[in-house]
């Protein structure tokens, strides 16, 4: 039998295989519709410290190979989802399984300055499992320096998983933008304060205007842009951030097939995420799981992680 479990930076995980933030809403809409014992994890929608929103309808557009979204991180509040949807995870998924195996919940958080994200990481760290680590979406609106996102320089980003480290003692994942000329100083300002794991890629910012009103298509006017078509791109962030980084790598990015999810580790991730697929294929996480352990099996590969950063140079 191929041994799935990972390591992600001391999030233990069952398989390699997770949910992207954003695409799972808070780990029970996909009871009945998933194996949710083939995920090793359960990334959840993006929590602040406060309720919020989101951006105006539309919220979403197809496109060619992909989605352009900008539902704007709507979500109830910290306080909300730790007394309320916590619980109702554990409940609904255990019911679920005859074995009450819960796969444990990466925490996906954001907020408007750097004392807001530690805030709600030290609250989410007295909720206990299945909060087991966090993901840190630094590609947010900093209010206190212009409104420049996080992610978009080095000493801020450094200082934001400075604070949100010293706030928590769970797993911290730092979830980075694509669109930066080069991954090194932003993997370095997380590896030299304390960030356990990366995670890569963010979506891609993007616009969609309708030709005939002549108007941008989503009340936002721009979102971000995920889906088949940006998988090229998130190969070679994760191979990039891999060689130029120690930390280990939660991959995501046009993962639709288990081909997708072994590309990823080949080029340096240790686990993966699925996202997009998930809304028209809400079983593909089990399924590219499955395919994950058939590859290593028809490769003669005992362990799932000997895939990582296997690449033939």
């Amino acid at each position: 039998m191929i041994d799935l479990s990972v390591d992600l930076g001391g999030l233990k995980m069952r398989t390699p295989v997770t949910t992207a933030s954003g695409t799972f809403g808070y780990g029970t809409e996909y009871v009945g519709a998933t194996d949710y014992a083939k995920l090793g994890a359960v990334t959840v929608k993006g929590i602040r410290r406060d309720p919020w929103p989101g951006n105006a309808m539309p919220r979403h557009v197809e496109v060619f190979g992909g989605l352009v979204n900008a539902i704007g991180l709507q979500g109830p509040g910290v306080e909300a989802f730790a007394s309320h949807y916590v619980k109702h995870y554990v409940k609904t998924v255990a019911e679920a399984d005859a074995q009450e195996r819960v796969p444990p919940m990466i925490v996906n958080i954001w907020g408007g300055s750097v004392e807001e994200y530690a805030e709600v990481a030290a609250r989410l760290t007295q909720v206990g499992p299945p909060v087991e680590a966090i993901e840190c979406n630094v590609s947010c609106p900093n209010v206190k320096e212009g409104g420049h996102t996080f992610g978009q320089d080095p000493a801020v980003l450094a200082r934001l998983v400075k604070a949100v480290r010293a706030a928590t003692t769970l797993p911290l994942i730092v979830k980075l933008a694509p669109n930066v000329p080069d991954i090194a100083p932003y993997a370095a300002a997380c590896a030299d304060n304390g960030a356990d794991a990366l995670a890569l890629i963010n979506t891609i910012p993007a616009m969609v205007i309708d030709i005939e009103t002549r108007r941008p298509v989503l009340g936002n006017r721009t979102g971000g842009l995920s889906g088949r078509c940006v998988h090229p791109v998130a190969v070679k962030a994760v191979y990039d951030a891999h060689r130029r980084s120690r930390l280990p790598i939660l991959a995501m990015g046009g993962v639709y097939e288990a081909k997708d999810a072994i590309e990823l580790m080949l080029a340096g991730a240790t686990a993966v995420a699925v996202g997009t697929a998930t809304f028209t294929t809400p079983e593909t996480a089990a399924k590219v799981c499955d395919g994950i352990a058939e590859y290593c099996e028809r490769h003669g590969i005992a362990a799932a992680r000997e895939l990582t950063g296997a690449l033939e140079e």
